[in-house]
């Protein structure tokens, strides 16, 4: 198929007419108080319209719901208020919570959402959710298919009480917390429900279980009496002060405790209804949760997501540009860490390196218009001659036809420092990315895709092989599923905000999947996939392009009817090295460059039913690893105290029997979390983690006292321990430690 032919193909897809929008609710205004408890007292409540008559997503979606709900808003000057009343089919049941905590998570908990597409793009919305218990989370979604990043935070309010026979959700959702086009007298909306008792899920507009149930594509519309007035002044402040104590045990156990004191903050400025400005001084994420070890057997860098505040809110703006997993625009965790070039000579050392400053204006132009720029600044470390950096974003996005976008962002990383004694330090050094996209979503949701290209260039340049390119197109039929990719990371292709894990590649992934939903017995829905992924390479000593991975594998998943799932797969492995690797990880005898390696191995996951107090996942894995063999079992239990406590332990176990004179390695992680809420206002987390690989064991605790709405004390105590002795016989000697106790107020002027 040619260029023109595809490019045709992709426009005439995206112009097919909208789907979904069938149901319509007729929302007025009120002069009535609302009070925020749970308690459906309010004469307005009686007035309004009733949103009813919810359609079954999941065990079927053929048929109405068996628990029915109903949803009735309505607003005030300020704020958008909501009440949902959830029926059970019996009247004395218990619900599952596992906790109180703000933005929890899970499919088969009982709560209420609500999305609103405020800019009826189709492919950017606001989730607010409600459990039995009354916690709330709030999420932003982003590309229409479904996927909710719950780490955006803002300020709303809501209740819940559980009655014999149903319970009650009531909230009010501040304007200010909102993104809208003032004037607009319409949003696309959508509610769904959990429901634990049967597994049930169910959704207002109805949508096809072949797609996600926070589909964009199935909405429908809240009308409003009048067009939307901008709802005044909208400015907060959000300052903290922080104090912390720490000890570094190896590269400085002579001093002593080191201890600090920070303050700074953020602040959120409204330049219009759909566009904000966000400031912030001196960040700190010292409450921020660690990420979650993983053993590494693999020869590329691992991706862990971003989970800092100040860079989620429109963070797709930033971030999606590119391929996800090869060749990534913009990478926000890049900014804060730095290599250290100076006294570390495997220049493979990553320390923290402070923020200043920085400033983002992101959000909606208008209905089709999309912007974001960001700036930041990080401190130089003049200790080891380590200058700071100035990284700066553009982005723009254009909505094009039903849900499809095309975009554009370019990205400038350099240093404003003076040259110092550092050689590795060049002034005139900078990096710089430009990156193009076209993202397609169909009106129905069943074609998708995206096109990309990205060239870098900086002051070492190269002038050729410095691009990277990637095409991907899928059906998503609710029998077959189809997917083609292709992608081109350029050898000299250097995005230092970035992810490019690897250099040099070709790569081609097909994906052919048949759907089956049985009408009877204890299988819900499964799917068989076949899959083929294969990359080509230059290598080093020949400059010739040979196979360099490919997996071949077929899939099978199936979902039951009590909501548990199985997963299985036989695959071949084929892995061509281009330089010497360990594949124990653990700097053993490499094996040599320009050797190749046929692999086979079966792999199997089985997730129980979370709805359950006790629950659990098991996953195992067998066959050959390069020259030798790896057997893994894993897996997960979880434990809950409703709704106050939940209790998790996580194993991982790795087996690889190598041939002489290679390494054998017997790798083990175990992760241990222990989850508190005493209140929805107090949380205690702690977190366990004890990697042999690493040979590291990791204490995180952390105590959140949410004192006020989107305002904050917390208490972060971190341990980390060296496992092994120079003998390599186990004995936990102390690595660092630290204590923070951090104060975060948020303010509304």
């Amino acid at each position: 198929m040619s260029k023109t032919l595809l490019y045709t193909f992709l426009i005439s897809m995206s112009m097919l007419p909208c789907y979904g929008q069938d149901l319509v609710y007729q929302i007025k205004k009120t002069n009535i108080p609302i009070k925020i408890d749970g308690v459906l007292d309010e004469a307005i409540w009686e007035q309004v319209d009733v949103a009813h008559n919810f359609f079954q997503y999941f065990p079927n979606d053929s048929s109405e719901a068996e628990s029915q709900t109903e949803i009735r808003m309505t607003y005030d000057d300020q704020f958008l208020y909501f009440s949902a009343k959830m029926y059970n089919k019996s009247e004395d049941r218990e619900y599952v919570v596992p906790s109180l905590r703000r933005d929890f998570d899970g499919s088969q908990i009982d709560a209420i959402s609500f999305i609103f597409d405020t800019f009826q793009d189709n492919t950017n919305a606001f989730q607010f959710g409600v459990n039995s218990y009354g916690a709330q989370r709030e999420g932003m979604m982003a590309g229409g298919f479904g996927g909710t990043s719950w780490s955006w935070d803002n300020k709303w309010y809501a209740e819940a009480k559980q009655y014999p026979g149903y319970w009650i959700a009531e909230g009010a959702i501040p304007f200010k917390s909102l993104r809208f086009k003032e004037g607009k007298d319409q949003w696309n909306i959508n509610f769904f429900r959990q429901d634990s008792e049967f597994g049930e899920q169910s959704t207002w507009n109805k949508i096809p279980r072949n797609f996600s149930i926070t589909s964009l594509a199935f909405t429908g519309i809240l009308q409003w009496d009048q067009p939307l007035k901008k709802p005044g002044s909208n400015i907060s402040l959000i300052p903290y002060v922080a104090g912390e104590t720490s000890r570094d045990y190896v590269n400085d156990n002579q001093s002593g405790p080191e201890s600090k004191m920070n303050i700074g903050g953020d602040a959120k400025i409204a330049i219009s209804s759909g566009l904000n400005l966000d400031l912030t001084v001196n960040p700190d994420f010292s409450q921020v949760d660690v990420d979650q070890q993983v053993t590494n057997l693999d020869r590329f860098e691992l991706f862990f997501p971003e989970r800092r505040q100040f860079f989620l809110e429109n963070a797709d703006l930033f971030s999606n540009f590119g391929h996800p997993y090869y060749a990534k625009s913009f990478f926000s965790r890049r900014i804060g860490i730095v290599r250290d070039t100076v006294s570390d000579p495997n220049n493979s050392r990553v320390i923290p390196n402070k923020i200043l400053y920085g400033a983002r204006l992101s959000g909606k132009l208008d209905n089709n218009w999309r912007l974001g720029l960001m700036n930041m600044q990080t401190e130089a470390l003049e200790d080891i001659n380590l200058p700071g950096y100035n990284y700066s974003v553009a982005a723009i996005q254009r909505k094009v036809f039903a849900r499809s976008n095309v975009g554009a962002i370019f990205v400038n990383k350099q240093s404003f420092d003076d040259l110092n004694d550092n050689p590795n330090f060049d002034p005139s050094h900078f990096n710089r990315v430009l990156g193009f996209d076209y993202n397609l979503a169909t009106a129905d949701n069943k074609w998708v895709g995206k096109t990309m290209y990205q060239q870098s260039w900086d002051s070492d340049t190269l002038d050729s092989e410095e691009y990277a390119h990637a095409l991907w197109i899928a059906y998503k039929g609710r029998k077959w599923e189809v997917e083609w990719a292709h992608t081109i990371v350029g050898d000299n292709f250097n995005a230092e905000v970035g992810f490019v894990p690897r250099n040099g590649l070709f790569r081609i992934e097909n994906i052919l999947a048949r759907n089956f939903y049985p009408k009877n017995g204890i299988v819900n829905f499964h799917q068989t996939q076949l899959y083929l992924e294969t990359l080509w390479g230059d290598t080093e000593s020949s400059g010739q392009t040979v196979k360099s991975d490919q997996v071949m594998s077929i899939n099978e998943y199936l979902q039951f009817q009590n909501t548990s799932e199985f997963s299985i797969s036989l695959g071949k492995r084929f892995t061509y090295l281009f330089n010497s690797f360990d594949p124990t990880n653990t700097d053993g005898q490499p094996l040599p460059a320009d050797s190749h390696y046929d692999y086979y191995y079966v792999w199997a996951r089985f997730d129980s039913d979370e709805r359950k107090v006790f629950s659990y996942s098991v996953v195992g894995q067998a066959g050959q690893y390069f020259n030798g063999n790896r057997y893994r079992l894993g897996g997960e239990l979880s434990y809950r105290i409703q709704p106050i406590a939940a209790f998790n332990i996580n194993v991982n176990y790795n087996k690889l029997i190598m041939p002489d004179p290679y390494n054998n390695a017997d790798l083990l992680l175990i992760g241990s979390r222990i989850d508190l809420t005493m209140t929805k206002k107090l949380f205690f987390t702690s977190f366990l983690q004890y990697n042999t690989q690493a040979e590291n064991f990791n204490i995180n605790t952390r105590l959140q006292w949410r004192f006020k709405p989107v305002s904050d004390l917390f208490i972060v105590y971190t341990d980390n321990y060296a496992t092994m002795d120079t003998n390599q016989e186990f004995n936990l000697q102390e690595k660092n430690r630290a204590l923070v106790i951090k104060l975060t107020y948020w303010l509304n002027l």
